[in-house]
């Protein structure tokens, strides 16, 4: 029997990157599940090789760290079945960039911005030469802009978006039809803001998505090829018009609002 395609999955653990998982092994791809939490990913492991008769196995590592960073490019890199890759590994910190622990701010770079350029060149060198399957990189509506209090977050996720993009243009010079992804979307329900201890009922209930609607339209967006894939119709108007304003007008929007909101006007 010929080995079955191969998904791999990096921040798997939780949120949009187990949700990646779960629909990936429906769609019968064997999975590679990459985190920290070795008990939410042999946990998650388990529930999908019983559900979809797929083979899950996962790889402990921290991709801020160069060790399991060169860990994982080396098992991707050397996949013979790699198919896919989704770089969703990523974090975010609340609070004025010069106020915070610039080690967090260091590791968020390594890890949205080093981690993504390793790992998706370890997929590249693997799926060029055989002409086939792509990868998705987990970016952000927040790429498109800045906001005060998540510069970092936002300034990686651009890079993100920029990246993917250049990786495109480099795969159509060379005919290859190995897809890229930046998928970017907006608030969505997870762990994510958990962490960073944000308190959702700020954000009017209509910008919430699930990981479920995000994942559904990135991976049928990824069928057809689509390069920047912004879930929702309501974000998908927000980034056009993120585009088509002015950066000096933009950053006095922005800074309204946030001195608005903080005198409680909105």
């Amino acid at each position: 029997m010929p080995e079955r395609r191969l998904a791999v999955i990096t921040g798997a653990s939780a949120g949009i990157g187990t949700t990646f998982a779960r629909k990936l092994a429906a769609r019968g791809y064997d999975l590679l599940l990459i985190a920290r939490r070795e008990d939410r990913l042999r946990s998650l492991a388990g529930e999908l090789s019983d559900a979809h008769h797929v083979k899950a196995d996962v790889l402990v590592a921290d991709l801020a760290d160069s060790a399991g960073m060169e860990r994982a490019a080396s098992t991707i890199q050397g996949a013979a079945n790699l198919e896919l890759l989704v770089n969703n590994a990523g974090f975010g910190l609340h609070g004025l960039f010069f106020q915070t622990d610039v080690a967090g701010q260091a590791e968020m770079h390594r890890l949205h911005v080093e981690a993504t350029m390793r790992l998706t060149h370890a997929a590249l060198v693997n799926l060029v030469p055989r002409g086939t399957g792509g990868l998705i990189n987990v970016a952000s509506v927040a790429g498109f802009a800045q906001a005060p209090g998540s510069i970092t977050y936002n300034s990686t996720k651009a890079w993100m978006i920029s990246f993917t993009e250049g990786v495109a243009i480099e795969l159509a010079s060379k005919s290859s039809a190995v897809r890229v992804q930046a998928l970017c979307p907006g608030f969505t329900l997870s762990e994510f803001h958990d962490v960073i201890h944000m308190d959702r009922s700020t954000i009017a209930k209509s910008l919430w998505m699930t990981a479920d609607f995000v994942v559904g339209e990135s991976l049928r967006a990824f069928d057809r090829g689509k390069l920047i894939v912004v879930p929702g119709w309501r974000y998908k108007l927000i980034v056009a018009g993120m585009r088509i304003i002015p950066r000096g007008l933009m950053r006095h929007l922005t800074q309204s609002v946030l001195r608005r909101s903080r005198e409680g006007k909105v």
